[in-house]
């Protein structure tokens, strides 16, 4: 059975379109689409110039700034004691060992004696000869003495024969004028005075060359003692050398040789390294050769701590494409130092105020740090730019950029030398 409904009840009601109602509308639609493509027009703009597009997140993008400029390096380096002298036997002997290695030392103590039977004998042997030569000397004393007083008596009679002979000779001359002596008489007077005037000279002139000869003895005497005292000084330097020690204060290094071995003379003995003295060896790159200086500043890195310290050496030769250099502390030696052990070295090449500069990247790499991608508005535009030192962390801008723009400093090989590219987000 078939229910009827209510259908053939209803009334049908026929609405009035409102014109106003769509005009809005479609101003409003309108207003919308005009502001999209108001916003979306420098984005299109710059899709549009752009010739390669890369993602914000894929670069990295760093400001130009101005300020002090700080052009260093930072190398690798191993600490080495700046005095570590090394033993040698001062001559042929056995060895007798006091230390061991690792001991600590003071400076002149004693770390080993050599017996050297050669050189003791000998030193033995030089100071008989010196005995001898002592002796000899003053016995050469005594008799010069003697010689002299002996020359002084023959002057001495000498002088009394001229006084007599003198004394004759006037008395002779009284004589003779009285016609008391004959003519022979006087004459032998006269002869008489002149021999021993000679005698008298003689006798003087002896005396003062014999004293000459002996000052010339006694000298060449004297000489001859002071050349062996000065040997025997040597030797005794020498033999007191066989008492080896320590030339600084420090600890005992490498021992080169064992107790009780024989010992050729210059053969290393030990080594003591002076702890209060540490330098830290560095390798530095070829290509910063030239710029490297004695006395060039520098950081070393010691448990996140920074020491001053000074470029001290400097090797005249590169070998595998490294110069080797030395870096020593300036001030407080760190605690608790070791020998080889590994400190990050920063050394200051240059410092400059009020610098162009950015932050270093790989950017310099991709193109060889004559061009840069300028970021303005979510565009990168190629801009070639001029620059000059390079530090670590940054590097010196010298034309193209100004201060406050913003750079691409990650690499940009990816970009393939385009002109303009896209940063999206």
């Amino acid at each position: 059975m078939k229910i009827k409904d209510t259908s053939n009840q209803d009334i049908q009601i026929v609405q009035k379109k409102s014109n106003v109602k769509l005009v809005l509308l479609s101003l409003f639609s309108l207003v919308v689409l005009i502001a999209i493509l108001w916003k979306m027009a420098p984005a299109a703009s710059r899709w549009a110039q752009a010739e390669k597009s890369v993602a914000r997140d894929r670069v990295r993008i760093a400001t130009v700034s101005r300020g002090d400029f700080t052009r260093d390096i930072s190398v690798q380096g191993r600490v080495v004691a700046a005095i570590s002298p090394t033993v040698y036997s001062p001559a042929d002997g056995t060895i007798t060992l006091a230390i061991e290695a690792g001991h600590e030392v003071k400076k002149d103590q004693i770390l080993a004696t050599l017996d050297s039977p050669e050189l003791t004998n000998e030193l033995s042997q030089q100071q008989a000869i010196q005995a001898s030569l002592k002796s000899d000397f003053e016995r050469q004393q005594i008799q010069a003495k003697r010689q002299k007083l002996s020359d002084q008596k023959a002057v001495d009679l000498a002088n009394v024969k001229l006084i007599t002979a003198k004394r004759e000779k006037r008395r002779a001359e009284q004589g003779y004028e009285k016609n008391a002596i004959s003519q022979i008489d006087y004459e032998k007077a006269e002869d008489d005075l002149q021999n021993a005037t000679l005698l008298y000279r003689h006798a003087v002139q002896d005396g003062e060359l014999n004293i000459e000869s002996l000052d010339f003895d006694s000298k060449s005497l004297a000489l001859d003692l002071r050349r062996q005292t000065l040997k025997i000084s040597e030797l005794q330097r020498q033999v007191d050398a066989l008492q080896i020690r320590s030339p600084v204060d420090g600890i005992v290094g490498n021992l080169n040789s064992e107790n009780k071995t024989f010992l050729t003379k210059n053969q290393p003995i030990l080594t003591v390294v002076d702890l209060s003295r540490f330098e830290v060896e560095i390798q530095i790159p070829e290509s910063y050769a030239d710029d490297l200086a004695i006395g060039m500043a520098a950081d070393i890195n010691v448990e996140q701590a920074l020491y001053p310290a000074q470029l001290v050496t400097i090797s005249p030769e590169i070998i595998n494409n490294q110069v080797t250099a030395r870096v020593r502390f300036t001030d407080n030696i760190p605690a608790k130092l070791r020998q080889n052990q590994r400190l990050t070295t920063k050394i200051i090449l240059e410092h400059k105020s009020q610098v162009l500069q950015v932050a270093r990247g790989q950017f310099m790499q991709s193109n060889g740090g004559k061009f840069a991608y300028k970021v303005t508005e979510g565009l990168a535009r190629k801009t070639a730019i001029h620059v000059g030192a390079k530090s670590i962390s940054h590097i010196e801008i010298l034309s193209g950029l100004n201060e406050g723009e913003q750079i691409i400093i990650s690499g940009t090989d990816s970009f393939n030398a385009a002109d303009q590219v896209l940063i999206s987000q």
